[in-house]
């Protein structure tokens, strides 16, 4: 859909709350959002000039728009939550998680085992869970069977079996581990009892199960039975000992969840915490990657909804860094400054970054063989798509970078066997060029690049990559020429929005499957290259080393600079303004100055019309 098309629809779009989904041209949803103008955020995607490569995609693919009118921005979220839950578009963030989470079984069966599991079946079983870690849900087994006489036996125990005394106590009776259900020795309603016990313990509420059992070691010393009232006491020691481990701040906090996000420049880091009664019985941090440009309270607030979902969580509050929506309109929001709550928060930042530098240490390392493999199936599909006579392992991507048509720079970045060889990235201030010209810009800096690459005797690269499309890849190869390096290396042109691939002299482009691996490298090379452009583009405009033709202007300031930019986007559209067009945005004595400026050749006494 282009601007154009956009424009005729965009009037029927209220200035109301609600939900909008894109369409590509197969009828796809491509995105779900929400807004609380939904005019306002639909229109922002077609006015914009996005640096984010993902949005100018969608952008690109969109075919049909629909909306939901809410009565509210909560609403909104709500309907955008269900949504995505269900379609699970491509472009909106991803919150599955295709690990198989453990749980803990009470089987539906006479006397029921507990015992451990990774298969959810829908047999009437009573499942408890999921649980975060094999670890944890061994460690709660553990504490369940030294504290709470269950059977661990198999045995099918049917009152009529129990009755005609199939069935003997074993070992596990005479350590007082089990009471003897198999022998009629227990009864079927005190043994649920026991099963509520484990619930308690498996929900991280410990102090009902510790008031039973010392009413229970009491009434042992009472009938002088000691040896047992000491078994019972060792029990209550060791719960103890298994409670102290897990406290967090304070065993009379209530129960409450905890969420943090950390951010690279590919992901998001959310880190998940359950508290019961002062004890963490759920942790968890997600890795969620990032789609399009949502802000870390977007992306929190479905994680939050997700995972205490997942969790089970019945928490009436959960302490975050930044406001969120949820679900639950009881929900009581927290954003911590001081205090247990601002430690725990704390903590689940820590987790969260520990898990991000993890990840990024696996990366770097690029561990395991699937990733070599990988890198290698796509430089060989890429060098077939290309018919190219090496493999590209060595790649370089140039691209330009300038800001409302100011401030004009340049960057490149380097890839060997697949991988960002950061050693040989460079940076580039346009020395040559005056004002903003594209084309004259990426013939300077690959010039530049490629005369010291020459004289100093090292390697070129296989592919040169010039994002830009055909304009800029004709003005990269006319410094080629004149540095004799026609034919050393193979040099592309990538067009910015259609991700076509241009050969010199070929009138028609090539374009790549979507999700090849071949695609799916050319486009991780040239979202760096934005990345790498874009992050310097904006330290040199902090630290003003950089200025643009109207700051050369004398008589014309900084301040005035700023507003034709900011009114007229680019020194470009400036230069081609009339004199009265100038003057409602400057006044008269400043539009005279940069007017003369750009048109010295006419006569400078000519009067405004």
């Amino acid at each position: 859909m282009t601007k154009a098309e956009f424009s005729e629809i965009s009037v029927s779009i209220p200035h109301q709350p609600g939900c909008y989904k894109y369409f590509n041209t197969q009828g796809e949803l491509l995105y779900v959002g929400k807004a609380k103008d939904l005019r306002k955020r639909v229109s922002s995607y077609f006015v914009k000039n996005h640096d984010n490569y993902k949005t100018r995609k969608l952008v690109s693919l969109i075919s049909s728009i629909e909306f939901t009118v809410t009565d509210s921005e909560h609403d909104a979220f709500l309907l955008e939550n269900s949504l995505i839950k269900h379609f699970q578009p491509h472009f909106n963030i991803s919150l599955k998680d295709d690990k198989t989470y453990p749980y803990i079984v009470f089987k539906k069966e006479h006397f029921p085992r507990v015992f451990f599991t990774r298969r959810v079946i829908r047999d009437g079983s009573e499942y408890l869970g999921p649980f975060t870690g094999v670890g944890r849900v061994k460690e709660l087994l553990e504490t369940i069977r030294q504290t709470i006489p269950l059977r661990t036996c198999n045995l099918k125990l049917t009152p009529a079996g129990i009755k005609a005394g199939k069935f003997s106590v074993c070992l596990e009776y005479h350590l007082g581990n089990c009471k003897g259900p198999c022998e009629g020795l227990q009864t079927e309603e005190d043994y649920a009892s026991d099963l509520q016990y484990v619930r308690h313990l498996l929900k991280g509420n410990l102090s009902e199960l510790l008031k039973k059992m010392r009413v229970e070691m009491e009434n042992y010393a009472a009938n002088l039975e000691f040896e047992k009232a000491q078994l019972v006491k060792s029990k209550m020691e060791f719960l103890q000992g298994y409670q102290s481990k897990s406290i967090v701040v304070s065993p009379r906090m209530e129960n409450a969840d905890v969420a943090s996000i950390s951010g690279d420049e590919q992901h998001f880091y959310v880190n998940y915490m359950m508290i019961s009664k002062g004890s963490i019985v759920h942790a968890k941090t997600l890795m969620i990657e990032k789609k399009l440009e949502e802000t870390e309270s977007e992306v929190l607030s479905l994680a939050v909804d997700r995972m205490r979902t997942t969790f089970g969580s019945n928490a009436t509050e959960v302490i975050v860094p930044v406001p969120i929506e949820t679900t639950d309109a009881d929900l009581k929001i927290i954003v911590p400054r001081a205090g247990d709550k601002k430690k725990l928060l704390e903590m689940a930042f820590k987790n969260a970054d520990i898990f991000m530098q993890e990840m990024k240490r696996k990366d770097t390392l690029k561990l395991g063989a699937a990733t070599i493999e990988n890198n290698l199936r796509q430089l060989e599909e890429l060098q077939q798509a290309l018919q190219l006579k090496d493999s590209p392992v060595h790649i370089e991507c140039f691209d330009n970078s300038n800001f409302q048509g100011a401030y004009p720079v340049a960057a490149m970045v380097c890839f060997r066997n697949g991988q960002p060889f950061k050693k040989d990235y460079r940076h580039f201030h346009i020395k040559t060029v005056e004002g903003i010209n594209d084309f004259a810009s990426m013939s300077e800096i690959v010039y530049r690049r490629y005369k010291r690459l020459s004289d100093e005797n090292k390697p070129l690269p296989q592919l040169v990559i010039i994002d830009g499309g055909k304009g800029q890849l004709g003005a990269a190869l006319e410094s080629l020429e004149k540095l004799n390096l026609i034919g050393k290396m193979t040099v592309v042109g990538l067009a910015k929005r259609e991700e076509s691939i241009f050969f010199p002299g070929d009138t028609a482009p090539l374009q790549m499957p979507f999700d090849s691996p071949a695609h799916l490298l050319v486009r991780r090379i040239r979202d760096e290259v934005h990345r790498f452009g874009i992050t310097f583009h904006r330290q040199v405009r902090s630290k003003g080393t950089i200025t643009n033709e109207l700051d050369q202007i004398v008589g014309i300031g900084e301040s005035t600079a700023t507003t034709l930019l900011k009114t007229f986007r680019s020194v470009k559209n400036i230069s081609t303004l009339t004199e009265r067009e100038l003057t409602k945005a400057i006044g008269a004595s400043k539009a005279r100055i940069v007017w003369s400026h750009f048109h010295p050749e006419q006569d400078d006494t000519a009067e405004i019309v």
